[in-house]
């Protein structure tokens, strides 16, 4: 019993005994099947006063690093991160408020972003504020072919 909160307990089993219980074999599948859901969003379907958005974050992480798909999960972040910070797409002018917006998608991302990928992800987001995609620009999963440019899985 956790009364709400989301570390007591063994939360890994919790976190694992939820993903089953929605039909999926790993937390990645779960995820994946929301690509754009922030974590937050992703925790409060898998517990909603008993699950943490790191604690789903950390379990994606684990899984990738088992996997070899860091890379990919990191574009998926971003995505998520995106999403949640720029529901209307990529901003067509980069005036203050966008900038604003565009600048906490991408920090946050960073902050997420495990130490091994923290360099490619800089570069990213500085790619993507010096050669901006076009107005509108959402990608709706790990596999948008601007995303795999930016970020190609070569695993570091």
């Amino acid at each position: 019993m956790t009364d709400g909160h989301p570390w007591q307990g063994n939360w890994v089993v919790r976190l694992y005994e939820r993903v089953r219980e929605q039909g999926y074999d790993s937390l990645t599948a779960f995820a994946e099947a929301r690509p754009t859901a922030s974590l937050v969003a992703l925790a409060k379907e898998l517990g909603p006063d008993d699950v943490a958005g790191v604690q789903v974050f950390k379990g994606l992480v684990a899984e990738a690093e088992r996997s070899n798909q860091v890379t990919r999960l990191v574009r998926g972040q971003l995505v998520r991160e995106l999403w949640a910070c720029l529901p209307n797409g990529w901003p067509a002018v980069l005036d203050d408020a966008n900038r604003f917006d565009v600048a906490h998608a991408l920090g946050a991302w960073v902050a997420f972003t495990p130490e091994t990928h923290k360099d490619r992800a800089d570069k990213v987001g500085d790619a993507l504020l010096a050669m901006p995609p076009p107005p509108g620009w959402l990608p709706l999963g790990p596999d948008d072919e601007l995303l795999r440019t930016l970020l190609p899985d070569e695993e570091v």
